[in-house]
């Protein structure tokens, strides 16, 4: 028996679960014990965080367990399929929503980067994909699909939309990231035709914001947490930040904006736990735009508390380190798992910040979205399914 072969049989003993049984087809075990000494001679090393970390050289998608909990979340048939491609053009970058009632997907095409639009006078690209038609193209092969995508006709107050959130009070909640001189925004879209809009925020006592990025809605309430990083200024659309990298609070009922959080490098995704008494903000500060990729900077998930009473961010500490690229999109399951996109697909932590899987797609993929189907990921040029038990949280309104 090769050593290999012996290290999972015995960590998946320890561990009480038969991997062999419960995996899903073309899952890899990766025993993390197997890999804490390689010695001077070991040929994979990794030097850049840009390549990802795949010891068996498995070709993805694939999904990949460090820890048998993972199967619990991935149940014993779950597969990554694609179910649209675009080569030449990153139509799914960022921003997803699912509304349930309708069961579609909205999105925002990459709008600043390789293979979006780029330059201070265009614009990214609001997409809608049709889950029932996915479904029901999925039925019929077992191999992978390619669904067209709608395309949306927004206002053209509507510029580099980069993060949403809802179904919130029946709309879409979008947050863009500007253009030129048109003030980055929170906009509120009617999901039907003709797709209305209504921006609800653009300034902070009347200072244009950097380059809003993500927004997420405090369970229970109707109070708005958003994301402010400088990348409208570092890739070159937006002009030079004139506030500091912060997290915002806004109140829509009293017109209140306030900071919740600072000191970030490049505050990114943001996501709170069921309860609303958790938060976490994706840091993707290795990432600079024209200033380059410094490896040294954060590529950090922090987790804070939400303060009961001023609803402030309180008690920073570190959840997670990300070994390749950097955490952008985050999500939660309804068991507390936490979900990132990032340089190789999507990394799923414990609820202790315990590593237990990727969805390995061995490319950056920024963000994602739980749906009836299962788990939707955005790869840029090609969004998948990846079939899984595990349910993502329900938005709760006020």
């Amino acid at each position: 028996m090769t050593k290999l072969a012996a290290g999972v049989i015995l960590a998946v003993a320890l561990a009480g679960v038969s991997f062999t049984k419960a995996s899903p087809p073309g899952a890899v075990y990766v025993d993390p014990l197997l890999y804490n000494v390689v010695g001077a001679n070991y040929t994979k090393w990794r030097n850049s965080s840009a390549v990802g970390f795949n010891p068996t050289n498995t070709a993805p998608p694939f999904i990949q367990v460090f820890d048998p909990s993972f199967l619990k979340i991935t149940g014993p048939s779950a597969t990554i399929r694609s179910i649209a491609s675009n080569p030449g053009f990153a139509f799914a970058h960022e921003a997803p929503i699912y509304v349930p009632d309708l069961n579609v997907i909205f999105f925002s095409s990459n709008g600043g980067g390789a293979l979006g639009y780029s330059g201070w006078y265009n614009n990214s690209v609001v997409s809608m994909i049709n889950m029932t038609e996915v479904d029901m193209a999925l039925a019929s092969t077992t191999g992978d699909v390619n669904i067209q995508v709608q395309t949306l006709n927004l206002s053209d107050t509507v510029q580099m939309v980069n993060g949403g959130t809802g179904p919130y009070k029946g709309d879409l909640l979008f947050v863009t990231s500007g253009r030129a001189l048109l003030p980055p925004s929170i906009v509120r879209v009617n999901p039907n035709p003709p797709y209305n809009t209504t921006v609800v925020l653009d300034n902070f006592l009347g200072r244009q914001f950097n380059s809003l990025n993500d927004i997420k809605i405090l369970p229970g309430t109707d109070i708005m947490f958003f994301t402010d990083p400088a990348y409208g200024w570092l890739n070159g659309f937006r002009p030079e930040p004139m506030l500091p990298s912060q997290v915002y609070r806004f109140d829509p009922s009293t017109g209140q904006v306030r900071i919740v959080a600072d000191q970030f490098v490049h505050p990114n995704g943001i996501a709170f736990t069921p309860d609303g008494k958790t938060a976490f903000i994706t840091d993707t500060g290795i990432f600079g735009g024209f200033l380059g990729t410094n490896q040294t900077l954060p590529a950090t998930i922090y987790q804070f508390d939400v303060d009961p009473l001023t609803q402030s961010f309180a008690n920073r500490r570190v959840f997670a380190y990300i070994d390749s690229g950097a955490p952008d999109g985050i999500q939660l399951d309804t068991k507390g798992n936490v979900y990132s996109g990032c340089g190789e697909g999507i990394n799923v932590w414990n609820a202790g910040g315990t590593l237990i899987g990727k969805f390995y797609l061995n490319s950056t993929s920024a963000e994602l979205m739980f749906t009836k189907s299962g788990l939707v990921i955005l790869k840029e040029t090609a969004m998948y399914l990846a079939n899984i038990e595990a349910q993502g949280m329900t938005l709760s309104v006020l």
